[in-house]
C-alpha cells in the first residue's frame, strides 16, 4: 500500500513473489516489469480489496487509520502484516510533523493484537537512515501462535 516508486514491490518481485503495488499516483510504478500495479486514491472510503485475500500486506512511512481493519479482513489465513511508520516525537526530527500522521505509543499493538498474532514490534528513535521516531510491527493473522525459530 501507498508503493510510492515501488522499493518494496520491486524488492518482494524480485524474490519471486507476485506483487500488487497500490498508490494513489502510480507514475513512478511505470517501469516495473512483473508488477502489478493499480492507481487508486485509497483514503476515498471505498476499499478496493472487498474480496481480495492477500499472502502479506506491507505498509511502509503510510498511515491511515481507518485501513486498520481492512488490513485485517484482507490477509488470508497465515497472511503476514508489515507496518513500519512515524511514531510521536517525530515532530521533534523532521517530518511528518502533523498529528493525525503520527501513532501513539502502542497504537499499532492496540490496533491489531486482538486480530492478529504479533511477532515483532517496536517503537523507538532511529538515527538512519536519517532521525525519526518509528513503530514497527509485523503480525500474522493464524488460528493459534506462530512458532518461533530457536535463536
Amino acid at each position: 500500500m501507498a508503493a510510492g516508486h515501488g522499493r518494496h514491490a520491486r524488492a518482494l518481485r524480485a524474490l519471486g513473489h507476485a506483487v500488487l503495488a497500490v498508490d494513489i499516483d502510480a507514475s513512478g510504478l511505470q517501469d516495473a516489469a512483473g508488477i502489478e500495479v493499480l492507481a487508486a486514491d485509497l483514503e476515498t472510503g471505498n476499499w478496493p480489496f472487498a474480496v481480495a485475500a492477500f499472502d502479506a500486506i506491507i505498509v511502509v512511512n503510510y498511515l491511515h487509520r481507518p485501513h486498520f481493519p481492512h488490513l485485517v479482513r484482507s490477509l488470508a489465513p497465515g497472511g503476514a502484516l508489515i507496518v513500519e511508520t512515524f511514531g510521536q516525537g517525530n515532530e521533534r526530527l523532521g517530518r511528518p510533523r502533523n498529528p493525525d500522521f503520527l501513532l501513539a505509543p502502542g497504537e499499532l499493538l492496540r490496533a491489531f493484537a486482538a486480530e492478529l498474532h504479533i511477532v515483532a514490534y517496536e517503537h523507538g528513535a532511529e538515527q538512519t537512515p536519517r532521525p525519526a521516531v518509528r513503530q514497527r510491527l509485523c503480525a500474522v493473522k493464524a488460528a493459534a501462535p506462530v512458532p518461533l525459530s530457536p535463536a
